[in-house]
């Protein structure tokens, strides 16, 4: 398999862990692919039309994305319990890994709007509504801080990454302030060995 990735990405990193958990990350192929809104890659496009990464070519020949796909087709390749099967614990895992990804959107986009846009040309709203819709994130998180313990499913890797991100691009966002339970929980999930050999550099 060949996965197109940029190591900084925490929609890359999310399936980066989830192939070291199912054991699949030896049979993956990295290809470095820098990819911007306003400059396509077309090594990229050429997998995925919408030109984002991660985008991953199966065995096969298949490409497949956004990380959602990727995961879910990882878990089937390994017959894994990264997405449980069925019942309750998929549907929570399922439900936290929207939010992990919602918090990795918006702190993708407030890097997009204060790293990549001319300063002239920043929308200082649009960043604060960004920043509001991580700290909503962040609080629904803490919200069900005790359901994490002891996961490491889809939906915990999801909001481990978002958090590893916020950290790596925004850290006087200082989420943890407003999270103190999940920063506890944190800072035990991130011994585990596949979001320490992921970290972005």
């Amino acid at each position: 398999m060949k996965l197109f990735y940029a190591p900084t990405s925490p929609f890359v990193r999310k399936v980066m862990i989830s192939a070291h958990e199912l054991g699949l990350v030896d049979r993956i192929e990295l290809v470095p692919a820098a990819v911007s809104p306003i400059n396509r890659n077309a090594d990229v496009v050429a997998q995925n039309p919408l030109g984002k990464i991660p985008a991953l070519v199966t065995d096969d020949g298949v490409a497949l994305y956004d990380s959602r796909v990727i995961c879910q087709y990882l878990n089937s390749v390994a017959s894994g319990q990264v997405i449980p099967p069925e019942g309750p614990a998929r549907w929570t895992a399922l439900r936290d890994e929207a939010l992990g990804d919602g918090l990795m959107d918006a702190a993708v986009l407030i890097r997009y709007e204060t790293f990549v846009r001319p300063e002239p040309l920043r929308w200082q709203e649009w960043i604060d509504g960004k920043f509001e819709a991580a700290r909503s994130a962040v609080r629904g998180i803490e919200a069900q801080a005790q359901a994490l313990e002891g996961r490491n499913d889809i939906g915990v890797i999801s909001i481990a990454c978002a958090l590893g991100y916020l950290d790596f691009r925004n850290p006087e966002f200082d989420w943890a302030a407003l999270a103190p339970r999940t920063a506890k929980w944190f800072a035990g999930y991130k011994a585990h060995p596949s979001f320490q050999a992921t970290m972005p550099k």
